[in-house]
């Protein structure tokens, strides 16, 4: 495996933490038996966004239709 840094000049300790996060995600992946489905990642589970309960109507809900309460 061959690491490549394109911009930037990082620290030893910098790069040391990007690699580990790469081995790691890398020893994870193979770890899952051939053709297994990846898991996916909790952030972007649309049911994270579909759980929070939308605001009732009323005069102020406009103002809570973007930012939960």
């Amino acid at each position: 495996m061959n690491i490549k840094v394109l911009r930037g000049n990082p620290t030893p300790e910098e790069l040391a933490a990007a690699l580990a996060v790469v081995r790691a995600r890398a020893a994870a992946a193979s770890a899952l038996p051939p053709g297994a489905p990846t898991p996916r990642d909790s952030w972007a589970d649309p049911a994270r966004i579909a759980a929070q309960r939308v605001p009732q109507p009323g005069p102020t809900t406009w103002a809570r239709t973007y930012w939960p309460a």
